[in-house]
């Protein structure tokens, strides 16, 4: 499950807010409250992907070389699902960002970008469904 930065911990002060803003998104809309719980949250190969009603979460493994990451729901222009023989990827094509492109034999790697195998296909389906009904226009 997702460690959660808008969760206290037994260190954090009681006066303070429990709730999440992701500064480097321009919109207004991208606090969660403490009880909000992950549309849909999937442990994938080299981190989690966690779906948001208004934001997304990417958390890295420790040896990553990529942080952790939130996205505003509104900085999301698509979803890429690619099932390979070996390898499946799920990336988050942002705006202004540039995702890695694949070659022939290789799939990318970039910090919008999360690798899985057979057994979590069905969650990451559900992840881009869900990222996709709050980012595409009704």
């Amino acid at each position: 499950m997702v460690r959660a930065p808008w969760r206290r911990t037994s260190d954090d002060d009681d006066t303070e807010q429990n709730t999440h803003s992701d500064d480097t998104a321009d919109t207004g809309e991208t606090e969660l409250s403490a009880d909000e719980d992950p549309i849909v949250s999937c442990e994938f190969q080299d981190g989690t992907l966690s779906v948001y009603e208004k934001l997304l979460h990417i958390e890295r493994h420790s040896g990553s070389k990529f942080d952790d990451k939130w996205i505003a729901m509104n900085q999301v222009r698509g979803v890429t699902y690619v099932e390979n023989i070996v390898i499946h990827y799920i990336q988050i094509e942002q705006v202004d960002f540039e995702n890695s492109t694949g070659g022939m034999f290789s799939s990318p790697v970039d910090e919008n970008t999360l690798h899985f195998g057979h057994g979590k296909r069905a969650c990451a389906k559900r992840a881009r469904d869900a990222i996709l009904e709050r980012t595409t226009p009704k």
